[in-house]
């Protein structure tokens, strides 16, 4: 009854949707292996304006947990709620981008359970270990659909055990689907539907020496054989193994090995080329990345300096360089594994870009203004619980710190360990060498522009009320993109500029006169 009622509901009038043309194309057919796929039993979709009947339509909804919601996959319910929620806060035009709607996952982690004759490869039903194979699914980019097909036809065929949680047995545990649809030899409209997929098997042992490593070469080459590069149909961008060996839920383990294939990955999402190893974190949905990325290159001052915390491969921070001619460009990571990424994305920026660049392992949430100092823009990206504490109790008190570090004689980044030296690759030169412009971050200055990127709506909701209570903040835009069609989320790109803002001065001033 709820669903019915949803799709009579008229659109609320404000925001403004914007239902991109690839979010109602007709869904891309996975390329033909042997034996064939099963056919796909879901009719086309129209290409007309967006219905607000836009059905999911998979054949494993009942069972899967991916996804939560069949109906109005290019608006989510939970849209009304962020729009009210920005309105109370005077943010009147906020903005929602539904984005591609099938075939969208770019990226799945994926359980390997059942037998070597029936393997199943897929989700966890909800609230169980029980794995639900889902061979259709169509959040799923077509050609990881049709990479899993050609996996389980390699379990069976080199007789490779699935592996069994509860005795610890087995041999294959999980499997990472990654594309990639960096291909310069296509047409760029051709370049999604061709993407090639990155294989990653994490393999239930401590190295490649232990036992059963014949089976895995084995199905390695048999991946490569039928789906690689001189393949009748080239599916497989490259076959990586993870070796893990753990009870907990910690799909990976630490030590990897580059099988067959590339070694690497690249991607091409918001202006420049970038490298993701398959221990990187990458977004699933790299097209409606790309989009954010463009909307948040746009509210960055030409010529500035960026904080990019919790950083990755530093992906935002080097867009920004490319893209604004940046001064200066600062990428905080605590996962050390992302460093390689980031100087392989380095190594190929544009020859134009000319700036001091620097990534630095380090903990956001520990002396987080000592980042900051210097900076005209500060990025936030952080994981679904949102901001360290730390991090917020500094933006809510930067004004007094501002002023405390401006009548300091020593520069706050002075004070870091040799250990913690950065990173500063100039472009144009393969060298890596400290010093030149981080003289400009001396000024003691702090930000006056706060750009906040949530995946977690509830956090989001709590770190901006507590980032506004403090007035040190307003408000200033904000918007939304359908990174996960099907579920009741949604990413935010929210815009802070320190002080209470032109709306809110007006209204206080307002207030003053009456009481005259």
């Amino acid at each position: 009854m709820l669903l019915q009622l949803l799709s009579t509901r008229a659109p609320s009038p404000l925001i403004t949707c914007h239902a991109s043309p690839a979010a109602l194309r007709t869904r891309l057919a996975p390329p033909s292996l042997s034996p064939p796929s099963p056919p796909n039993p879901n009719p086309t979709v129209p290409t007309s304006l967006p219905s607000l009947t836009c059905a999911l339509q998979c054949p494993h909804f009942q069972s899967c947990s991916g996804c939560t919601h069949e109906l109005n996959l290019h608006r989510p319910v939970i849209v009304e709620e962020a729009a009210e929620f920005f309105k109370g806060l005077g943010v009147s035009d906020f903005t929602f981008d539904s984005c591609r709607l099938w075939g969208w996952r770019c990226r799945a982690k994926l359980a390997v359970r059942g037998s070597v004759e029936s393997p199943l490869i897929g989700l966890y039903r909800e609230g169980t270990h029980n794995v639900v194979d889902i061979p259709q699914c169509e959040a799923h980019h077509p050609n990881i659909n049709a990479a899993v097909e050609l996996l389980r036809q390699g379990i069976t065929e080199m007789n490779v055990e699935p592996y069994d949680e509860d005795q610890g047995t087995g041999d294959l545990r999980y499997v990472q689907m990654a594309v990639t649809t960096y291909n310069t030899s296509l047409p760029a409209s051709e370049r999604y539907k061709n993407g090639k997929v990155q294989v990653a098997l994490v393999w239930n042992s401590r190295n490649e020496n232990s036992l059963n490593s014949d089976k895995l070469n084995a199905l390695a080459s048999f991946l490569w054989r039928k789906g690689g590069l001189k393949s009748n149909v080239h599916l497989v961008h490259s076959v990586w193994a993870n070796f893990q060996t753990s009870t907990n839920n910690i799909i990976f383990g630490n030590r990897w090995r580059h099988l067959l294939g590339e070694r690497d990955f690249w991607e091409h999402v918001g202006g420049l080329d970038i490298s993701l190893a398959p221990s990187s974190f990458g977004q699933a949905n790299t097209r409606a990345f790309d989009v954010l990325l463009r909307k948040l290159q746009k509210y960055v001052p030409f010529g500035a300096s960026v904080a990019d915390l919790y950083a990755g491969a530093g992906v935002i921070g080097l867009s920004l360089a490319a893209t604004r001619k940046c001064r200066s460009v600062k990428c905080i990571e605590i996962n050390k594994e992302s460093m390689l990424s980031f100087e392989k994305t380095v190594d190929r920026l544009p020859n134009a870009v000319d700036c001091s660049i620097t990534w630095h392992h380090a903990d956001t949430s520990k002396e987080p203004l000592s980042w900051m100092v210097g900076c005209d823009v500060v990025i936030v990206d952080p994981p679904r619980k949102g901001l360290d504490m730390s991090l917020i109790e500094a933006l809510q008190n930067i004004s007094a710190a501002e002023h405390k570090a401006k009548s300091s004689v020593e520069s706050p980044q002075s004070k870091l360990k040799d250990e913690k030296r950065p990173w500063i690759l100039r472009a144009r030169e393969a060298s890596v060498q400290i010093g030149s412009k981080t003289t400009l971050e001396n000024s003691g200055a702090l930000p006056e522009i706060l750009i906040y990127i949530s995946c977690g709506w509830e956090s989001f909701k709590e770190d901006c009320k507590s980032l506004l209570s403090s007035k040190a903040w307003h408000l200033d835009k904000a918007h939304g993109y359908n990174f996960f069609p099907g579920t009741q989320s949604i990413e935010v790109l929210a815009v802070f500029k320190r002080g209470q803002g032109e709306v809110k001065k007006k209204k206080l001033g307002k207030k003053k006169k009456k009481r005259l």
